[in-house]
């Protein structure tokens, strides 16, 4: 299950920055609310909000690392629970989408434009989602042990 999440999220997001690329030109916003969210076409030489700008190696590395991490645990995640298998599984596809644009090109293609947060792209969505869903779950675990040790 986590390797089909994270297969799936890396040719949507491959797919969907292909469309991006082939049909819009850098810089070139669409309006899909107005004033709200638009569709901008950017190229992103750092990780969110800009940091670390043109350390394109660094990344190509924590994405590596991800991988292997996951390649390493993988029949132990097997074994988890459904958010554990999902929540890697999102991790992982998000961290190869924006793997292959950093290999392609050293930049990561962002087009989600909300206005009041830097542009970002479904891989981005994907790795937030992924690591949320793992962090609720070992905080929940957390609290269970808590609640046993206790009662």
């Amino acid at each position: 299950m986590p390797l089909g999440i994270g297969i799936f999220v890396f040719i949507i997001d491959q797919l969907v920055k292909l469309f991006v690329v082939s049909t819009m030109h850098i810089g070139q916003s669409i309006p899909v609310i107005d004033g709200i969210f638009n569709i901008t076409y950017v190229l992103n030489p750092g990780a969110a909000f800009g940091m670390l700008e043109h350390q394109r190696w660094i990344f190509i590395l924590a994405a590596m690392g991800v991988m292997m991490i996951a390649a390493v645990c993988y029949r132990h995640i097997q074994r988890e629970n459904m958010f554990i298998r999902c929540g890697s599984g999102l991790l992982l596809g998000g961290a190869a989408g924006n793997l292959a644009d950093r290999i392609q090109t050293g930049l990561v293609i962002d087009f989600f434009d909300f206005h009041i947060w830097p542009v970002f792209n479904l891989a981005d969505v994907a790795i937030c989602v992924g690591a949320g869903i793992l962090i609720w779950d070992i905080w929940q675990r957390r609290n269970e042990d808590e609640d046993k040790f206790y009662s």
